[in-house]
């Protein structure tokens, strides 16, 4: 399985080109990029993979081999390799199952082979693949897993290894497929910069998201998580469900909704990669993407997604008529518990959940975990948000950019942070916990004010174990 490849051990993180650039991205905007996430500290807290999406190449030379787009990348890209890679980061590409791309340039269908070979050779480690035009070889998982496979096996051949990201929208259940050959499989259709709205280019309901034949594009973070909802099950440590690309810092959400978008892909393991313009971004965005308790959560060494245990609807609703509440429970390494609750409503609201619906997936028999039992600590993964003033103080560069990952981690590289996320617990620290705000009760109930269109993260602790804060 692509787990053999020793990658992805934790949901990747990283940045892409594409939600912000699209087409218009070359050689400058990624090595400015690169640069802020390494001088912002992003490199330091796990965001360690820089992709060019669509639109790099120039088509093919005689002998079949692609070749990049000199006007854009005029010192070619296995030198942009070194230099993504002398800043202690790694580089990304994109190609698609097809005879296209979905920008129309030229795929990597029937050119498996010589494609991969010429990645490795640039020191390429990732590549994000698409699924547009196609030939028609999709409509049944097998056909999907024959022409994904085939790069998988191109990509092993080179002997590099290189973080394998399928991007078929979902299309015939790749998270059935997708576990044996890939590190991530996509969901759903595209996601976009809208919290919750039917929208008929993202035609899936979310049932008929589990066998999707034509997913669109322009899905809204509910859609997505209303039809990720029923497989967290196959996300396993080197293979993930794959949300789509963070939207935080596009526009278009309110602040309750860019950290609600940000917890559910934490905690349902999705990939982090950002997609926003990194020389512009502001204070609120880097406080989002640079929670150190929240990315805990997503690199947290057992590798466990969040299981929804219950959703209602509720009464209040927003100008598209919806209103609804749910629950997430999940399992953290050293017996910690992850609570979410979610509420969708447009009005805030007190929500609760019982300590037997947070243990509904553990133990035994459904429901009857001994850790009903037990008194906890209660930690908001949220108390701690980073202020404005130090997130300014870090995009101007008043100070170390690192320092945030400093004084979390006492670390100074990506590979220091790994080791604190795989570490926690035992080898505790506030900035990963978060904030006690209270203790539940055996048999009792976690309570939490929810804002609209927002979440309550919790972290739950034993009491009177050895570590705590």
């Amino acid at each position: 399985m692509a787990g053999d490849n020793g990658l992805a051990q934790t949901p990747q993180m990283g940045w892409n080109t594409w939600n912000s650039f699209a087409c218009d991205m070359n050689e400058t905007v990624i090595l400015d990029a690169a640069e802020k996430i390494v001088s912002q500290g992003f490199r330091d807290l796990g965001y360690e993979y820089v992709v060019l999406d669509d639109c790099w190449s120039a088509g093919r030379n005689s002998s079949g081999y692609l070749i990049p787009d000199k006007e854009k990348f005029p010192n070619g890209i296995a030198t942009l390799a070194k230099k993504i890679h002398d800043m202690g980061l790694k580089i990304g590409i994109y190609s698609s199952a097809g005879k296209w791309t979905c920008a129309r340039y030229a795929g990597s269908l029937g050119y498996e082979q010589k494609d991969a070979d010429l990645w490795a050779s640039w020191g390429i480690d990732y590549l994000k693949y698409d699924n547009c035009f196609n030939n028609g070889e999709e409509g049944t998982p097998k056909l999907s897993f024959d022409r994904y496979n085939a790069m998988y096996e191109a990509l092993n051949a080179t002997g590099r290894p290189i973080l394998y990201s399928l991007c078929n929208w979902g299309v015939d259940g790749p998270w059935n497929f997708g576990p044996t050959i890939a590190n991530s499989w996509r969901t759903n259709g595209d996601l976009t910069t809208v919290w919750d709205r039917d929208n008929a280019n993202c035609p899936c309901s979310e049932l008929e998201g589990l066998d999707c034949k034509s997913p669109g594009g322009y899905c809204s973070v509910m859609n997505t998580i209303n039809k990720a909802a029923y497989y967290p099950s196959k996300s396993v440590p080197g293979a993930w469900n794959d949300l789509d690309m963070l939207q935080v810092g596009n526009g278009g959400f309110t602040d309750n909704e860019a950290v609600a978008h940000f917890s559910l892909w934490a905690a349902l393991k999705s990939p982090l990669i950002m997609t926003n313009v990194m020389s512009k971004i502001d204070p609120p965005t880097l406080s989002i993407l640079q929670n150190p308790a929240v990315l805990a959560v997503s690199q947290d060494p057992m590798g466990l997604s969040a299981f929804r245990i219950w959703r209602h609807y509720v009464d209040d609703v927003d100008e598209y008529g919806k209103g609804e509440i749910q629950m997430f429970s999940g399992i953290l390494s050293g017996g910690d518990q992850l609570v979410l609750l979610l509420n969708a409503g447009a009005k805030d609201r007190e929500m609760n959940a019982s300590l037997k619906d947070v243990f509904w997936n553990d133990g035994r028999s459904c429901g009857t975990s001994d850790k009903v039992y037990k008194e906890w600590d209660i930690y908001d993964l949220w108390a701690n948000r980073m202020s404005n003033e130090t997130a300014n103080a870090i995009i101007n560069g008043r100070g170390n950019g690192t320092s945030l990952s400093e004084r979390a981690f006492n670390v100074t590289s990506m590979g220091g942070a790994k080791k604190v996320y795989s570490q926690v617990p035992p080898s505790s620290s506030k900035e990963l916990m978060g904030s006690k705000v209270g203790s539940v009760k055996a048999r009792g109930t976690v309570t939490a004010q929810v804002k609209a269109h927002g979440v309550a993260m919790l972290r739950l602790r034993a009491q009177n174990t050895n570590d705590e804060l």
